[in-house]
């Protein structure tokens, strides 16, 4: 594949400067403008959003302004992250439902290509027919508004496995609905790539690359909140992982989820450049 074909995706946290997943606030300090302008500028083809994030830009200037920012910097592919609670009950499922509705919302105003979903975080085992059923529900409310979900296999979660996620996708069994992939998620749940060749093509969605440390820190999900690499500075295989999702006939738009203290902290066009061309360094 030649580097003027590759597309890729920064995700929300790779350019969202200094906040984390779970911390005092996930809003960008920087505005939605100056983000899209130096993903645009550094080669991105793609951005990420959260949906605080999204409400609050919109709030202040609106989904139209957005959606121009966006096409004015020729930015391609925007998605969404993180949908949970999905097949909960409850007060849980309530608080999903809620931002299920927002999310794909937005999407439509936007033309979000699709949104993450996370699997059970912390939980042991997936009720997969329930799972199934509900994916297949939610796939639906997404294609009413002309987008597309993906579920992430993690390894502290109840969809650790690719059998477990396939399971789910081909279950529900629906166009715009199937799994994404992340390296330091398969890696860090020791997961072979020689699997992936086991998916449907048409069941992966979304691909998400990164590099991590040989010896993660404790509990797992700081190490992903916190300690992340660009691709190629640290040990995994980042080329053997995209050769093994090129085989598939994949061919983009290629996500990149860098979650890590050291970089967030750049000035904000350094932290562009760097992730993209770290990053497009990866492919042949």
């Amino acid at each position: 594949m030649s580097k003027s074909k590759v597309e890729l995706v920064a995700a929300y946290f790779t350019l969202s400067g200094d906040v984390y997943p779970f911390g005092p606030t996930e809003i960008s300090p920087f505005s939605f403008k100056d983000r899209v302008e130096a993903a645009a500028k550094a080669g991105w083809d793609g951005i990420g959003l959260i949906h605080s994030d999204i409400y609050a830009t919109a709030d202040k200037i609106g989904f139209p302004e957005m959606r121009r920012i966006l096409e004015a910097n020729g930015i391609k592919h925007v998605e969404f992250e993180f949908l949970v609670d999905w097949y909960q009950t409850g007060e849980r499922r309530r608080a999903s439902d809620s931002m299920r509705y927002y999310y794909l919302k937005a999407a439509e105003e936007l033309r979000a290509r699709i949104v993450k979903v996370g699997p059970g975080i912390g939980e042991e085992t997936a009720i997969v027919p329930l799972m199934v059923e509900e994916f297949g529900k939610l796939a639906e409310d997404a294609e009413k508004r002309g987008t597309q979900v993906m579920l992430e296999i993690m390894p502290f979660s109840n969809v650790r496995t690719i059998e477990t996620g396939k399971a789910i996708v081909e279950g529900a069994n629906k166009a715009n609905a199937g799994l994404l992939l992340d390296i330091w998620h398969l890696s860090r749940g020791n997961i072979n790539f020689d699997e992936i060749a086991t998916i449907k093509p048409e069941f992966i969605k979304g691909i998400e690359l990164d590099d991590a440390d040989r010896y993660a820190i404790e509990p797992l999900w700081m190490d992903t909140c916190h300690k992340r690499r660009l691709p190629g500075e640290g040990v995994l295989d980042v080329k053997g992982f995209i050769k093994a999702v090129q085989a598939t006939g994949f061919d983009g738009p290629w996500g990149v989820e860098i979650l890590s203290e050291v970089e967030r902290k750049l000035p904000l066009d350094e932290m562009a450049k760097r992730a993209y061309q770290a990053t497009i360094r990866q492919f042949d």
